[in-house]
């Protein structure tokens, strides 16, 4: 079965687009997730504003993961000696081709380079995640935990980051917004997930009374007037109570031992 596709949108705003084809770059920008992810392009980009810093024969224009590494290596050695600061986990999400972050990385350079706001096309929240992509397909289509895992965490993350502990925060994080998700899905369409009502939600509540239990001005007002009894004055009186005890020798010798012991 066919679903359609959502129709492709770069991200990029017309303007930006403009600045990238007067710049006159060596390569074409046809997909720009793929075509910014080795960072050569955005080398020559800042090779047209420093040009003594910027030597294009010192980038490499490879696809694999060490020579991105390498090339956002130099680069991110030049911003921070030039003071320009740009997000690490756009360009980590760059690097990695995550849907949207390309994108955000060229409006942010464009913003740095000219001094210009950028007017962006869309107004929704960049996650890096394909979470736009699986809102737009039916429910029976969406992704499971494992594919949502397989979809949003990169080959290459793993390798260029092996550690064990920073990989199980990642997929820590896509399955709590997977479950988040499912919960809001399961939210909107309790029909479908054939979510049956609680009791607190089948019981008749009454509304809230609208003023709360006063007392009377008469009784306030008599409290007012009379005067609490103080506790320092008072007198406490105490009565003594004699009590007539037996001799304790004379009922011992009243008592009989062996007739007692016999008896027993």
């Amino acid at each position: 079965m066919a679903y359609p596709q959502p129709l492709k949108k770069t991200g990029v705003p017309r303007e930006v687009l403009k600045w990238l084809q007067s710049l006159d770059l060596s390569l074409s920008t046809k997909n720009i997730r793929r075509d910014f992810s080795n960072g050569y392009l955005v080398a020559e980009i800042f090779s047209w504003y420093y040009p003594e810093d910027f030597p294009k024969h010192s980038y490499d224009n490879g696809t694999s993961l060490p020579t991105k590494l390498s090339n956002w290596s130099q680069i991110e050695r030049f911003l921070l000696k030039q003071n320009i600061m740009l997000p690490k986990d756009v360009i980590d999400g760059t690097i990695h081709c995550k849907p949207g972050a390309a994108e955000l990385l060229i409006q942010d350079i464009y913003s740095l380079l000219t001094n210009r706001r950028v007017r962006s096309l869309g107004d929704d929240e960049v996650d890096f995640t394909d979470r736009c992509y699986q809102e737009n397909l039916p429910m029976v289509a969406r992704s499971t935990a494992s594919k949502a895992i397989k979809n949003n965490l990169r080959l290459s993350e793993v390798i260029a980051e092996p550690s064990i502990h920073a990989n199980r925060r990642k997929i820590e994080a896509i399955i709590f917004a997977h479950v988040r998700r499912r919960q809001a899905e399961r939210a909107e369409d309790p029909k479908r997930f054939n979510v049956k009502p609680t009791l607190g939600e089948l019981a008749v509540r009454l509304p809230p009374p609208e003023q709360g239990w006063k007392e009377p001005s008469s009784s306030r007002r008599s409290a007012k007037m009379s005067p609490a009894p103080s506790t320092s004055n008072a007198i406490v009186q105490f009565k003594e109570i004699n009590v007539r005890q037996t001799d304790k020798p004379s009922v011992l010798s009243n008592i009989d031992m062996p007739s007692q012991i016999k008896g027993f």
